[in-house]
This record gives structure tokens, sequence and C-alpha cells, in this order.
């Protein structure tokens, strides 16, 4: 189906794209309505949610992957196309996971280019007889996005290969850029005519779709949206020297749940997302969950299973008996250690080799009695780096058995061919160890087959004459850098690149009492038979659910131009402060307090400058003119750097440190909140700051009169982070008896007495405005940052309270378009200056406060 939607988000995510013809056809739609299809042909860049007429209809997963689960080939005598389904997929076996009444579609490529006159049929094909709707990408995008940029680009990298020289990996390309992110553009417009939005789940595998969510996020801003990276997420510091580094992660947490393999993957993608996005997380329950503009995105961590029926269903065939007992009869006397690996350059074939030369080297007796039988699958990318590791392969192979071996003992067979599944279960059965020895890698599901086939099934049983009863046996030596090392706890681990001590872990397998083996194994299999695939797409399922469960709960704004498009998610009652509608109500009021924080509100956060600006001054003694206004600016910085800004503002009241300091006017003194004025526990605090400053490169004190401040946003973000929960703790303890609070906010820990807060500060102000008869009906609050949130909760509180039927406006703002408990929100600084000189405008200059405002504030506790 062709999309005329993403124009201009393609052109504005990198440049002019390649001249993509629009997809050939509309596949076919799922029919919400009887005769009616949804037509999303003509959608614009909106939400877009009510276009999409939906009914009550059975539950749908929509698979999306890069390949669908299908094999074809042309028939040579009809020409015709035959498909049939890719049995050994997990994306097929995914379905026993769901309840049967679920739906399945699955959207993808093929693996066979179909020729533009045949893709019609072809896709009709599919769709009616497999559910499959084919992305069908041109010939040169297709080369570019999957042999280019993910095969050159994305999968070394994610597999910590950086291309240092141009010997050692391809430098970044932006037109196999551009090929990707116009692949994935046809893959959203293939989604998109079938969704069915009330009640579709949508689950993409990969990385060769990173960039899906974001077209998909920009269309329909409720869809429920799953991803899981098959492959390692790399190190920050490996990630962030991709060049488009930021479009992929926004892709990833423009999804509602993403998946990882192991917690390690999950840990680098959470390091990335806080030293490039500045987002932190935090556990809910048991779930990880990542704050992003109001959304709630959640991270599983669960490695796949493997399909128990499948493999044991190969396992009752008498072709793999037969088999079995060929291998038996060949080996007979000698201990099989096997390997099954790709022809790939991350996959440790020529460490495990010599790791076995260095075996025999070091342990003479065993020659003669054990044989590494390695099998080699074919290759799934092309190169010279793949050349290079086959030449090194069958060099090192040949060395061996020309030093070791004899006419009738070849210590290492390598099979270098396509092998049935029935042979390869047969080898699996047969060997006493398994050994994968993968410099990196997403998963692999070779330990948890061989576990399977040496558990075999009472009908393989019965075929080569052994009794149910007798004891099953498996040993397992794994890298430690590979995805299902962690789930197998009872194999050995280790270092593929320590080739003595993988020698030595083989060796202490094969000669491991039969007992010991016994135990290792009955842990692997309860584990592999009760996590499979069904138990993995079941799970990622239900969690998916529950991520997606608050959709309907908040208002939804598109922010962003091209790949940088993000989703806020607020409040429904949340919206934009109206100017006009304020300055109409400051117009009707009688008695009026306006309250403003300085950082963020007044002055840029990333202003060096931290002055005001000559046209807040000129608002602000505007507004402080009238005898009917309260103004009070309340901030956490100290009162004589507040004093000398704002020192042209006469008539404005000062709340510093937080309110521990409070004057109401220039020509009044400072008062304290009336709390304790002891502030001996600084002796204890001030050493310990000290200390974790002078271990944490980038963080520095901030001393107030009233409190101590700890800032780490110089520092290293993860060992910064790790720091200030260390101190946090540290002084919690220590200060356990004193009148003290410890707050940890963004980027510090501050250490302050009890009793004082921005909140308390605007509620004692608003309770002297009542107890004088100046009860205001007219309330401005603006803030931007977490303190500012008490100030919003404590005025509808502190008003609330009142005796007075009189009815109060009150309009609670913060800056920036974030969660909130103020109603309206202003998008930045600039907006809150142009609103004060709004009210500015209709103040005019009256003599100011009359002598009975100029009280204590002691008084008023």
């Amino acid at each position: 189906m062709g999309s005329k939607s993403f124009g201009n988000l393609l052109d504005l995510a990198s440049g002019n794209l390649l001249d993509i013809p629009q997809t050939p056809r509309s596949l076919p739609r799922v029919m919400t309505v009887p005769g009616i299809i949804s037509d999303v042909d003509g959608y614009g860049i909106s939400d877009g949610d009510s276009d999409v007429i939906s009914l009550p209809c059975r539950e749908r997963k929509i698979i999306v992957a890069n390949f669908l689960p299908l094999n074809g080939k042309k028939d040579s005598e009809t020409g015709k196309w035959k498909f049939s389904l890719d049995n050994d997929s997990p994306l097929l076996h995914l379905k026993d996971g769901f309840s049967p009444e679920t739906e399945v579609i699955y959207v993808g490529s093929l693996k066979t280019h179909v020729d533009v006159s045949e893709q019609d049929e072809v896709s009709q094909n599919l769709f009616e007889e497999f559910n499959c709707v084919a992305t069908f990408l041109p010939q040169d995008v297709h080369k570019k996005f999957y042999l280019g940029f993910c095969k050159q680009q994305l999968w070394p990298l994610f597999h910590y290969m950086l291309p240092m020289c141009p010997d050692h990996g391809e430098r970044f390309d932006r037109g196999l850029w551009q090929a990707y992110v116009s692949a994935n553009k046809i893959f959203a417009d293939k989604v998109m005519g079938v969704i069915n939005l009330e009640e579709d789940y949508i689950w993409i595998h990969d990385y060769h779709l990173m960039v899906l969510p974001t077209f998909l996020r920009r269309r329909f801003h409720r869809v429920k949206l799953g991803f899981f990276l098959h492959s390692p997420f790399p190190s920050s510091e490996i990630y962030r020297t991709l060049p488009v580094r930021e479009e992929l992660l926004r892709g990833l947490l423009n999804c509602d749940l993403i998946g990882f393999h192991t917690f390690d993957y999950a840990r680098h993608f959470l390091s990335c997302c806080c030293r490039m996005l500045g987002l932190e997380y935090e556990s809910k329950r048991g779930h990880i969950a990542l704050d992003y503009l109001g959304r709630t995105v959640f991270l599983k961590i669960l490695p796949i299973g493997i399909h128990m029926g499948r493999l044991e269903s190969v396992l009752n065939l008498p072709a793999t008996a037969d088999k079995l007992k060929e291998i038996q009869e060949k080996y007979r006397g000698k201990k099989v250690i096997l390997g099954v690996d790709d022809m790939d350059i991350f996959k440790g074939l020529s460490l495990k080799i010599l790791a076995f030369e260095h075996l025999l080297q070091q342990y003479p007796s065993m020659l003669g009695k054990i044989v590494l039988i390695q099998i080699v699958n074919p290759a799934r990318g092309s190169g010279k780096d793949v050349q290079e590791a086959k030449k090194e392969t069958y060099d090192t192979v040949k060395r061996i058995n020309e030093r070791y071996g004899s006419p009738d003992y070849e210590p290492v067979v390598l099979i270098d061919r396509p092998v049935p599944r029935f042979e390869k279960s047969a080898y699996y059965a047969m060997a006493e160890c398994c050994v994968v020895n993968a410099v990196r890698d997403g998963m692999n599901l070779v330990p948890y087959k061989y576990t399977v086939c040496r558990q075999g099934t009472p009908s393989m049983d019965k075929s080569l004459g052994v009794s149910d009863d007798s004891p099953r046996t498996s040993t397992l030596v794994l890298s430690e850098f590979i995805g299902c090392s962690p789930s197998l706890s009872g194999a050995i681990r280790v270092n593929p690149w320590d080739v003595d001590s993988v020698a030595d872990s083989i060796y202490s397998a094969i000669t491991m009492s039969d007992f010991e083996k016994q135990l290792r194994h009955k842990k692997h299999f309860h584990y592999i038979s009760t996590h499979d695939v069904a138990y993995w797409a079941r799970s990622f399922s239900q969690d998916l659910e529950r991520a997606s469960r608050d959709h309907y709960s908040k208002r939804c704004w598109g922010v962003g131009w091209g790949l940088g498009f993000r989703l806020v998610a607020l409040s429904p009652n949340f919206r934009r402060l109206s100017i006009e509608q304020t300055v109409n109500a400051y117009r009707r009021s009688s008695k009026r307090a306006i309250f403003l924080d300085y950082d963020g509100t007044l002055v840029p956060e990333s202003s060096i400058v931290k002055d005001p600006s000559a046209e807040v001054i000129s608002a602000l003694k505007s507004l402080c003119s009238d005898p009917n206004n309260t103004i009070f600016i309340i901030s956490g910085r100290g009162k004589v750097s507040l004093s000398e800004w704002l020192a042209p503002c006469e008539n404005l009241g000062i709340a510093a440190e937080h309110g521990y300091f409070t004057r109401w006017n220039k020509s009044s003194d400072w008062e304290t909140s009336g709390l304790s004025d002891d502030l001996e526990w600084k002796k204890v605090v001030e050493p310990i700051m000290r200390l974790y400053t002078e271990t944490t490169d980038g963080s520095n004190i901030e001393a107030k009169e009233s409190a101590l401040v700890w800032h780490h946003q110089d520092a290293d973000p993860d060992f910064g982070s790790c720091q200030a929960k260390e101190l946090l703790d540290h002084l919690e303890t220590v200060l356990v008896n004193e009148p003290v609070i410890v707050n940890r906010g963004h980027q510090i820990v501050e250490v302050k007495p009890q009793g004082v807060s921005k909140g308390l500060v605007t509620g004692k102000i608003l309770s002297r405005m009542l107890e004088d008869g100046r009860a205001p009906d007219f309330v401005v609050c603006i803030g931007d940052d977490r303190s500012d949130e008490e100030m919003f909760e404590n005025i509808s509180t502190t008003l609330s309270a009142q005796s007075s039927s009189m009815s109060t406006e009150i309009f609670a703002c913060t800056v920036g378009r974030k969660p909130s408990k103020a109603k309206y929100f202003l998008d930045e600084v600039s907006d809150v200056v142009k609103l004060l000189q709004g009210l500015a405008n209709t103040t005019s200059p009256k003599p100011r406060y009359p002598s009975h405002l100029r009280v204590s504030f002691e008084s008023v506790v």
C-alpha cells in the first residue's frame, strides 16, 4: 500500500532519501465493519486515532520482522510461486503462547525476490493462505538496507566491532542509513494497512526495524507497541560512536515495551538513555521503567526459548535413530565433543579449535579418545571477514589433524555442508559435551537444543533399546559473552579468548563424574522445558498488555521533526495556559497573588548569565507597583544573589533558600522561617560531602546559609548517580536524630532543615493575606522543577480551607510539557515573560503596600 504521509518526515530525517516508488498495491485490509474498510491512505501527521473504525472483535497480534516465516520457490513447470511455512522459524512458534482465539498476522519481507509484475498476486495469496503481509522492497533499497546498513554497520557495532580502519569494517555511510529509513517506512505502510487500533498489539523484532516504532507512533499516538532485540546491545562507549544513535534510541523509546535477552543488554540500553537523553529509570513493582515525556516505557528481560514439540518430533523420526546408531558405531570408544556454529567472525570457531589443540598438547593421554565434531552452518553474510575466518578455520583443522591424527583417527571432524535437522539432532544426542565459544552472541539456542536431545524421548529410547529410567547426562562449556549463559547456571562458563582456560574446562567437562553430569543436566532440562518459546511469547504479550493499559487515560502531543519525533503524554486536564484568558481574569480580580520560581522560569536553566533580563525587571516593577498585588519570587537560591539580581524591584517579595529566608519588600528585614537556628549538623554533613566530592570527579558542593547541596551534573552519569545513592544512605544514617531532611533531586543531594519548602512558604504567605482580610481572588503560580510541585499543591489546599465563599481563579502553571500537579503549562521561559508583560500592561502604577502588611513573618507559622 502506498503512503502519502511520510514524505516530509523522511526528508527531515536525513536529507534527500532514495526515490522510492509507492508500494505497488493496497494490501488486503481487515474489515472492521461489514462492507466498510478503514481509509488510512490519505492520512496526515496527527493523532488520527478517531480515523480508524473499530468495533469489538477478537484480539489480534501483528508480528513484524525482517523476514516472514515462509519458504518460497517458483515452480519450473507452471511458473507459479509456491510457499510453505518455515517450521524452524521462532516467529511461527510465537502463536503457541497466545490464546487459541488470537489472530496472528505477520508482516515482513520474503527471502526470495518476486518480480514487480507478480507482487499483486503473491500478496493476495500470502494474506489469504498464511495471514502474511509481504513488504516488497526495491532491490537496490533491500541491498543497501539489509546487506548494507544492517549487516555492515549495525550488526558489527552491536557485536562490539568498530571500523577502526577500512580493512576492519565499513565506515558510516549516509546513503545506507537513508535506505534503512526508507525500508522501515515501507514496513510502516504495510502495518498501517492492516491495523485495527483498538484491538491490535504490534510486536516488532530485531535491529532491522528500530525506527519503525517512530513511524507508527507518529501516525497512531495510542498504538500498542512492543519491540524485542534479538542481538546484543553494546555498552554506551561503543554505541555512542554511531552517528544516528539518538534516532535509533528514540525509535525504541516510542514503544511501550522493549525486550532484551539479558540484563547486561538492558543495562547498556539504560546507560545510553541516561548519557545521551538524560533519562532516569526506576523499578516499579519488579518491572524496570523509564519515564519518557510523561509516558512510561517498560523493559522486559527474558531470553527466548525453543519449541520443545518441534525438536522432540524430529527426535522421534526413524531417520534420527538410524543416524544416531551410525554415529555411535563410527565413534565407538571415543568421547565426542560437539560444536554447532555459523561461519561467522564472532562465533569463535578458530579459538575453539585452538583450545582443542591445546587440550591434546596438555593431556596426551586423551589422544585417540576424544573427537571434536564441528558442524558449520552456512554463513548469513558474505565478505572478506567471513572468507578470512573460513580460511583460518580450515588451516587450523588441517594442522591439528596432520599433527595428531592417524589413518584411523581424525581428532577434528569439520562438517561444512547443509546438515538436515535429523542428522544434527543425532549429533546432539551423541555428544558427551557441547562447546559454544562465541566471542559475542545475542542468544544462541544450541545449548538448549543439545540438552533436549540428550534427554531424548520415549520413542527414541525404544528405537535405541534404552530404558526409560536410564540416567541422562550432558555437559556444557559456554562463553560468558553469549545471551543464554546466565540462564544455564550449571554450565562451565569460560572466557573464549583464554585458550588455556577453555582447554582445561573441556577436559573438566569430559572427565566429570556421571553423577555431577546428571545433576547439571537435570537442572538445565527443567529450565529449558519450562521456559520454552510459548512461555516467552506469553510473558512478553502479558507485559505488553499491562504496559499499554493506560493509553486512553492521558492526552497526547506529538513533538519533534523527522526521526526525532516523540510523544508527550499528560493528564487529560493539562493544557496550555492562555495568556489572553489569564489577563482577562487579572482584570476582573481585586486582590492578586503571584508566585514565581527563578531558575528555569524567569531565567533559562541553560543560560550562563543568571541576571534577569530587562523585560523581566520591567514587568515585575510594573506588577509590584499595584497595591492590590502581592508578588513573590520563591527560589532555592541564596538571599544575597536574589537581592542583587532583583534590586530594581523595590516592592517585590523574595523567599530565598526554599523559604528559609523571607522578606516582603526591599525595605523590610530578612526573616527566618521561625524554626530552629541550630545549624550544627553542617559540621557533620560537610566533611561527608567533601569526601564524596574528592572521589567523584565533576561533583561540587553548594553551601547555603540554611542548607548544603551536593551536585553531580558534571560527573559521569552512571557513577554520579551511584555515588548520589551512597551519599543519600550515608547521610540518612548519620543524621537520623537531627532536625533535618535529606532529599535527592535531579543530579543533587540536599540537606536542609525540616519544615522548609516552597510549598510551606507559599501557604504561609497566603495565610497571612487571609488573616489581614486580603484574600486573593486571582492566583498565578509558575515553576519548572520538582520543588515547585509543592507550591502547586499547597495553593489549592490553603485556599480551599478558607471560610469565605469567594471563589478564587487559580492558574498553577509548569514550564515545559511534562507530568505535573499544575493544571497548565507554558513551553519555555519566553512564554512566561510574555505572560508577565501581558499582566503588567493592564497594571497602572499606584502607591504600594500599606504599613499593616509589613509585619513579622515569624508570626505566620
